[in-house]
């Protein structure tokens, strides 16, 4: 299969490597702009996550893909499922809201917990902090695709897979003539 794809790349001449290098840049650039939209859209940074850990079964298990939105008009409620970030980490959490603190000039804080943790999340906030504030969640949980984030889970875990993955999708961009 290998040695057919490189017979197949030393027939092309110039214009056509150069037509397949703009195609697969097209396609890059697209998929950044559909990205950006959707971060328009719902108002979140990153409008789609992948659960990495059991903490939220039964309601979501390791590979589920989550939608996100965030409404910056909308208080966050005791029941609902954020995605948040802690300072100092760089993988955002999946879990439920356990308590809300309002208070009357309208600013909120909030507890939150995994549904299949024995307790709170404070002992994964930074160092000093009791509560989570609207500025550090990412987005709330409105639907999900179950265990379609496994593939990116597998790819992270095995980087030579990711790179197999990513080196077998560019060549076969830049090979193929149509």
């Amino acid at each position: 299969m290998l040695g057919s794809m490189l017979e197949e790349f030393q027939r092309m001449n110039k214009r056509q490597f150069f037509y397949q290098v703009l195609s697969f840049g097209m396609i890059v650039s697209s998929a950044l702009m559909i990205w950006k939209g959707l971060m328009v859209v719902t108002g979140s940074e990153s409008p789609i996550v992948v659960v990495l850990s059991g903490s939220m079964e039964p309601a979501f298990h390791r590979g589920d893909l989550l939608f996100l939105t965030n409404p910056a008009d909308e208080p966050i409620r005791v029941g609902e499922i954020v995605v948040f970030k802690i300072e100092g980490r760089d993988i955002p959490i999946v879990h439920r809201v356990l308590k809300v603190h309002e208070r009357e000039n309208g600013t909120s804080k909030f507890l939150t917990k995994g549904d299949n943790n024995r307790v709170d999340d404070r002992g994964l906030y930074a160092p000093g902090q009791l509560w989570l504030t609207p500025r550090d969640v990412v987005g709330r949980a409105k639907g999900f695709l179950p265990y379609v984030g496994m593939v990116t889970i597998m790819m992270n875990e095995y980087p030579k897979l990711k790179y197999a993955v990513l080196a077998c999708l560019g060549l076969y961009v830049l090979i193929h003539r149509e």
